[in-house]
């Protein structure tokens, strides 16, 4: 009777703790699914609704306001540099010793695939929508804009290394992207639809980056410190830059 008695108890328990396993796995994905929708929410967002005012009257007239503001003879280059400026914040914030969410060689692995997905997608749309810039171009690369994609990208990594330890750090990156992207409008470069729309695939696709880093933990320098490898991106060539701290 006891054996039985203890049987019965063992059983009651063993379908309590699997019970209380499957719950707590339950609730772990969905803390998980809710994580990654709202994560979306933004990028999705800058991407549906760029998507819907592409080619519209609005969007003429927003082009055609921004230049009778800044002048048909504004130009300049800057927004060939602002856009990496951080990555540069990344690199030397890791030099002084700020404090970041991952080692260097993972922040270096996540903007690595980051940027190279986001070219992928950015110029597989350009070449199959062949939307021509507000300035005239015949290229058909208008849409989406590839200089903004490449900040976002950008920015959202150095946010996502940075956001919990120094938060002015973090939201600094997204200044830099959007001083990119406006300054693309302003040099009639892009139509506000190819900015909207290349911020959101920059941000999501390095969002979805950080979301499944986890699974990815190959990391060969993980008890180096000294050693930083800097990606070099340009012209669509990739390659790294080593720093020793000595």
């Amino acid at each position: 009777m006891r054996i039985k008695a203890s049987l019965l108890a063992m059983v009651l328990l063993s379908f309590t703790i699997t019970v209380k396993a499957q719950n707590d796995t339950i609730n772990i994905k969905s803390k998980q699914k809710n994580s990654f929708l709202k994560m979306s929410i933004v990028p999705i967002a800058l991407i549906a609704g760029g998507s819907l005012i592409s080619s519209s009257n609005f969007e003429k007239s927003f082009q055609e306001g921004v230049r009778n503001a800044v002048g048909d003879d504004f130009s300049t280059t800057a927004d060939n540099y602002t856009r990496y400026v951080p990555i540069v914040e990344l690199y030397a914030a890791d030099v002084m010793g700020v404090k970041a969410k991952n080692h260097w060689f993972d922040q270096t692995k996540n903007l690595t695939l980051s940027i190279v997905i986001t070219d992928f997608i950015t110029f597989k749309l350009k070449t199959h929508i062949y939307k021509i810039r507000p300035n005239g171009s015949p290229d058909g690369q208008s849409f989406p804009s590839a200089h903004t994609s490449s900040a976002f990208t950008n920015a959202t990594v150095l946010f996502e290394e940075f956001k919990d330890t120094s938060p002015l750090l973090a939201y600094s990156g997204y200044g830099f992207a959007t001083t990119t992207g406006a300054l693309r409008i302003m040099n009639d470069a892009h139509w506000l639809s190819d900015v909207l729309v290349g911020a959101g695939i920059g941000i999501l696709v390095s969002k979805v980056v950080y979301y499944f880093d986890p699974i990815i933990k190959w990391n060969p320098f993980e008890k180096t410190k000294n050693v930083t490898l800097i990606p070099e991106i340009d012209n669509h060539q990739y390659g790294f830059y080593m720093c020793l701290k000595i």
